[in-house]
């Protein structure tokens, strides 16, 4: 198969209407606008008696943004919730600390998310510069720190973490403990192991990895850069075990097309995440609509229906303005958010989500409207349910 190996963000980026018709990713970062705290209209030097400067710094210093709200309606008996299942902190090699990621998530508009800190590589835990914790060989640190600020914030907190100590890396989501995991660091897949024995879900992290650099033949899993991306043995090996549930067919500014394949072909649940480290601001601006997540068709909003949805792979990815995930679920969210109406020789649809559509060469806006002639058929060309393959909807 012709197909590239990944695309990153960078590499690809157009303008909107193009980068929907090639099914590339979308357009530039939007972010909200920012204000100039520093115009001469907001800084005001105040005199004071002792003969020192106060300055005021006006309202707008103080003002702080409602958190995004994303319009999804429920997707027939399910409700669709929005998560992040990939994310760092200081706790291993990220730039802030759990808190703000739970802070993160609730500017974002998300309604559940795992901290996943590495458990091999943590250069922040016992540096000589930073010690972040009295125990270093505690894994669940980040996991322990963002918990009871989750709860004050209604915002479902998932026990997870990543494995990395071989060339793929796979993270463990709705683990009792990282610990066990992390005491079977010599062998990678006794660490999938003792995940899938508490109960986790594990999934392999951006199946790129190997090939940012060229490996030598005998490494486990290598391959040379610019080689399309294939399924190794060895993940193969684990996932008919059970130890493997699910691969990320987007991460970060990643979008890998063939991960749709593998997922229809070997029955495992594609997974979008940011993998973000540094913070949300610096990674993607403020409340940016193109900031990956994954939606969540779970029954209730609860830490257990989002697990029972995982296994059963009721998840769709929502990326740069593209939705991705298998048939059954993408048109299950489509028919949920987009009302169809035949009038005589046209066809009116009506978005009432907040997710865009491109019907054949028109775009259906968040929240839009759009009128086309009659039709046997339906091509959302930014909604995809395999490699470069658009969700088709009967009429």
């Amino acid at each position: 198969m012709g197909h590239l190996p990944f695309y990153p963000l960078e590499t690809i980026m157009q303008n909107r209407r193009e980068f929907l018709k090639c099914f590339a990713l979308l357009g530039a970062a939007a972010t909200l606008p920012v204000h100039n705290l520093w115009a001469a209209s907001v800084l005001t030097p105040k005199p004071t008696g002792n003969g020192l400067t106060k300055i005021a710094f006006g309202n707008e210093m103080h003002q702080k943004q409602p958190p995004r709200k994303i319009t999804i309606p429920d997707a027939g008996e399910f409700k669709v919730l929005k998560g992040d299942f990939h994310m760092h902190t200081l706790f291993s090699d990220g730039h802030v600390m759990p808190k703000d990621r739970v802070d993160e998530a609730i500017d974002n508009g998300l309604d559940v998310i795992s901290i996943t800190d590495h458990i091999e590589h943590r250069p922040n835990i016992g540096s000589a510069g930073l010690k972040l914790a009295a125990n270093n060989d505690d894994h669940n640190w980040g996991y322990n720190f963002a918990k009871p600020v989750a709860e004050r914030s209604n915002l479902i907190l998932v026990r997870g973490t990543e494995i990395t100590k071989s060339m793929c890396h796979f993270n463990a989501l709705f683990i009792q403990d990282a610990n066990p995991i992390a005491a079977e660091v010599a062998d990678w897949r006794k660490m999938l192991a003792v995940s899938a024995e508490q109960g986790g879900f594990n999934f392999w992290n951006h199946p790129d990895f190997p090939g940012h650099a060229s490996l030598s033949e005998n490494v486990p899993f290598g391959f040379i850069r610019g080689e399309p991306l294939r399924f190794f043995d060895e993940i193969e090996e684990v996932r008919k075990k059970g130890h493997v549930h699910g691969i990320e067919v987007f991460n970060g500014r990643s979008y890998y097309p063939i991960v749709l394949d593998w997922c229809n072909d070997r029955n495992l649940v594609p997974i979008t995440v940011t993998d973000i480290h540094q913070s949300d601001w610096n990674t993607y601006g403020h409340q940016n609509p193109m900031r990956p997540m994954t939606l969540i068709l779970a029954k209730e909003r609860t830490h257990d229906s989002v697990k029972e949805a995982f296994f059963a792979g009721r998840l769709v990815g929502w990326a740069a303005n593209m939705i991705l995930g298998k048939q059954q679920w993408v048109e299950k969210l489509f028919r949920s958010s987009v009302e169809i109406k035949k009038e005589g020789n046209a066809v009116t649809l009506r978005n009432i989500s907040d997710i865009p559509c491109l019907i054949g060469d028109k775009d259906l806006a968040a929240q839009g409207t759009l009128t086309i002639a009659a039709a046997q058929k339906l091509t959302v060309n930014n909604w995809f349910v395999g490699t470069n393959k658009p969700l088709e909807i009967v009429l």
